[in-house]
């Protein structure tokens, strides 16, 4: 990647000798774990970017946020108080604009790497947390947010201007 910023994709970052992109603009993440300790983490690598980290201890508590706020990653821990990671990647799949969910395990095997990727998750990331690999993460999953928001915003567009096109 070039040295230059480009502001359709976010600026380039070197976070710990790694190359990651994060937004020019304030984007949230929602970490929800019941562990504090997790929140706190996740706080440190991500205080010195662009990315404003909200925190749930529980899905209830993430939903009352998600209500409230547009925040496009979410990293969950594999099993909350109220819900499994599935539960989540569920209730995100009924919402208008869905978030793109990252899961958090202590446990991540190729078997649950594989299963987390096939029912439609974004990817996963094993605990302890390493910040260099949130970090890129995160990054990417926030790229394929943002393209999948300006294919459909382009497919939106092309499709009513055909209808208009056609008389339709």
């Amino acid at each position: 990647m070039a040295d230059h910023q480009r502001k359709d994709v976010g600026a380039a970052s070197t976070n710990r000798g790694e190359e990651a992109f994060q937004p020019e603009r304030t984007v949230g993440v929602l970490a929800i774990s019941p562990n504090d300790d997790d929140h706190l983490y996740l706080a440190n690598i991500f205080g010195h970017t662009n990315w404003q980290l909200r925190t749930a201890h529980t899905w209830g508590e993430a939903l009352t946020t998600l209500a409230r706020q547009r925040i496009p990653i979410l990293v969950c821990e594999s099993q909350l108080i109220d819900a499994t990671w599935k539960e989540v990647l569920a209730g995100l799949s009924r919402m208008p604009e869905r978030p793109v969910l990252i899961v958090a395990s202590r446990l991540a095997d190729e078997s649950f790497w594989a299963e987390v990727l096939n029912l439609g998750a974004y990817d996963v990331l094993m605990k302890p947390f390493d910040a260099t690999e949130v970090f890129r993460v995160v990054s990417l999953a926030w790229l394929s947010w943002k393209n999948d928001r300006e294919r459909h915003v382009g497919h939106s567009i092309a499709s009513a201007e055909y209808a208009r096109a056609a008389g339709l």
